[in-house]
């Protein structure tokens, strides 16, 4: 099923790099487009839910939308609902701690691994009516579930990704701090401007101190994710004020770069030679998305300042200029404009989108 946008309205944004020009309003305004994106992009794709351990500490039992996870000997995801009258186990957006899962409706409960435990008063076979299992990964700790349960394999949506996240080991790493902000903009408008840094010098004198926005390339390779590097300047040695580090060098991170990711749909992936930073986007509607921005630094790191100051001014500096694009793409005179030269990662983004809307089933082959 296709994106219901006019197809005429995507053959700009589907021309080569240099002819091509931005989405059209539709796709960041329509209620409809929307509605399609969750069920197509994050339903049917592979949805980052945030940290293994972060959830964990939280309940054994998590309810989103549709769908639960449950923590034991590991991560698992469910549908939620109980196989007896399929009424919802948990509320979505709920968790607890529980050493079983529980229907509210009959008592129907089943084991942390979905297997049906008791059914009081009725004769079933229980080895028949365990709970429907999704598919979920975890991968270096970030746990992704793919809630429709027809997506391709997490390998084939990662592609080549993982050698250039392996280095900095961030399965080991602690989640010290985390941010959540609420963004008057469509989740796209925020990765667009993620996979740039054209607008760096005008809004971020703070970033372009400490690294050149003209750095750094961008990567074409195998899976469903965008991005690209860029390099600190001479007297840096990370992403702060002042450029230097007060918390642990990661022991295999690259030095003198930092790396900037962006894995369909929604996790972004800032990963700095002493730090890993992610933006995890929950859209709530066409024009408003949740971003939880998390800082993970090493286990024996104590000074985490340096890096949440420095980057959660850069981020309030984003969001300003993304809700401004936002009100600007709402206009009704708005037309799709071009992209600038040093503008192809944002090119590799709209592209991406721009396939999927057309066919969502490609998003499992590239």
């Amino acid at each position: 099923m296709t994106a219901p946008i006019d197809p005429t309205e995507l053959a700009g944004a589907l021309r080569p790099f240099g002819e091509s020009t931005m989405l059209p309003a539709s796709a960041y305004t329509s209620a409809e487009v929307f509605a399609w994106e969750q069920r197509h992009f994050f339903t049917g794709s592979w949805d980052c839910l945030g940290r293994v351990e972060d959830l964990a500490a939280q309940g054994n039992q998590h309810a989103f939308n549709g769908y639960l996870v449950t923590f034991a000997d590991k991560p698992r995801a469910f549908a939620n609902f109980c196989r007896h009258r399929a009424h919802e186990l948990l509320p979505t957006g709920t968790a607890c701690d529980r050493p079983a899962l529980v229907c509210p409706y009959h008592g129907w409960s089943y084991e942390l691994d979905g297997a049906l435990k008791a059914a009081p008063r009725a004769e079933i076979s229980k080895d028949h009516f365990g709970l429907i299992e999704l598919p979920a990964v975890d991968w270096h700790g970030w746990l992704f579930v793919n809630a429709s349960g027809d997506a391709g394999p997490f390998s084939a949506h990662l592609g080549d990704l993982d050698r250039l996240v392996a280095p900095y080991a961030p399965e080991r790493l602690e989640t010290k701090v985390t941010h959540t902000y609420e963004i008057a903009a469509n989740w796209k408008i925020l990765a667009e401007n993620y996979h740039e840094c054209y607008h760096c010098p005008l809004i971020h004198p703070e970033l372009c101190a400490v690294s050149p926005p003209t750095s750094g390339n961008n990567w074409h390779e195998m899976g469903n994710w965008v991005g690209g590097s860029m390099d600190l300047r001479e007297h840096a040695e990370t992403m702060s004020y002042d450029g230097k580090s007060h918390g642990v060098m990661l022991p295999n991170a690259p030095q003198k770069t930092v790396r900037y990711v962006g894995l369909f749909p929604n996790l972004l992936l800032s990963l700095h030679p002493d730090y890993v930073m992610t933006h995890r986007m929950t859209p709530v509607s066409a024009e408003r998305t949740i971003v939880e921005c998390s800082w993970l630094f090493d286990p024996e790191a104590v000074s985490t300042g340096y890096a949440v100051d420095f980057w959660d001014l850069v981020n309030k500096q984003d969001w300003a200029a993304c809700e401004s694009v936002q009100r600007g793409v709402s206009s009704p005179h708005y037309r799709p404009g071009p992209l600038a030269p040093n503008e192809n990662a944002v090119y590799d983004w709209i592209s991406l989108i721009s396939r999927g809307y057309r066919t969502p089933a490609s998003l499992r082959l590239l």
